[in-house]
């Protein structure tokens, strides 16, 4: 291993901790350490600070500190180079961490000898066409189409593989991955789905319609939702705003041509992670 990378949860302080003794333990043996721009004043690790820009290339793997919105932001970061992601949990849920944070200094050895396991994870490509243009991005979890506000219903027309399925009128969309099935889906009463699925899920939010169930889609499938009147709707990739639509602007997701590759113990991880967080019991 020869060069590492760290992305610390800005405000918590027990991540920045962590960085910084992740950063003198790899440095002892001679592994090069980067810390994206963002990260590096408030960590204390400005010497180790490289644009975002090239902040992944030729890394070896990267070690995300905090919760999943900083394992989501570490994905924006390293994505699409194909650079494992080890979460380390400073946050609370974690549902993408593979370590708690008392366990990184017993797991830095087997990182470095390349003892760790890669679950590759799909990826959503969103693709945001209107009059200002055309622009493609890539989520992890989901992208979410949702009224801007209080108020009134948004209207969209969903169709899928080019053909028109139905009109939404509720308070938005989600459009998830397997992976996002926890995420926002999961609050909208949506399924849980192993992330060992490559799959699209649409997810109503507070459907005002008798049709309110949710729909697992195949990889190879596209969905493309219309902004069909005059209210003003707002875009969400991976908790990140990317915008407001308007009438007539759509948005086409589809699976990404790459995975995103998250270190993870056993593949059986996620079943675990599942009793574990909501305190199920085996009988």
């Amino acid at each position: 291993m020869e060069a590492v990378g760290l992305v610390a949860h800005h405000e918590r302080a027990i991540a920045h901790d962590l960085a910084r003794r992740a950063r003198a333990w790899f440095e002892e043996r001679s592994i090069e350490v980067r810390v994206p721009e963002s990260d590096a004043g408030p960590a204390g690790l400005e010497d180790c600070a490289v644009a975002a820009a090239g902040f992944a290339k030729g890394l070896d793997l990267v070690l995300a500190l905090g919760g999943d919105g900083t394992m989501l932001r570490t994905v924006e970061l390293v994505y699409p180079e194909p650079v494992p992601i080890l979460g380390v949990n400073a946050g609370q849920l974690g549902y993408l961490s593979a370590i708690e944070a008392s366990e990184l200094e017993t797991v830095l050895p087997r990182l470095v000898r390349g003892e760790f396991e890669v679950s590759e994870r799909m990826m959503l490509e969103i693709v945001v066409r209107s009059a200002r243009g055309e622009r493609r991005e890539f989520a992890l979890n989901e992208a979410v189409v949702e009224k801007v506000g209080a108020g009134r219903l948004i209207r969209l027309l969903v169709s899928i593989n080019g053909t028109p399925f139905t009109t939404y009128a509720a308070d938005g969309v989600i459009v998830a991955t397997a992976t996002g099935s926890t995420a926002y889906s999961f609050s909208a009463r949506g399924p849980i789905i192993s992330p060992a699925h490559r799959c699209l899920l649409l997810t109503p939010v507070s459907p005002h319609m008798l049709f309110d169930r949710a729909l697992v889609l195949g990889a190879e499938e596209e969905l493309k939702l219309l902004v069909t009147d005059g209210r003003p709707v707002a875009l969400t990739i991976d908790g990140r705003a990317a915008g407001e639509l308007e009438s007539g602007d759509e948005i086409v997701c589809r699976a990404a041509p790459a995975a995103a590759r998250l270190v993870a113990r056993r593949p059986d991880d996620f079943h675990q992670l599942l009793k574990a967080k909501f305190g199920l019991t085996d009988r």
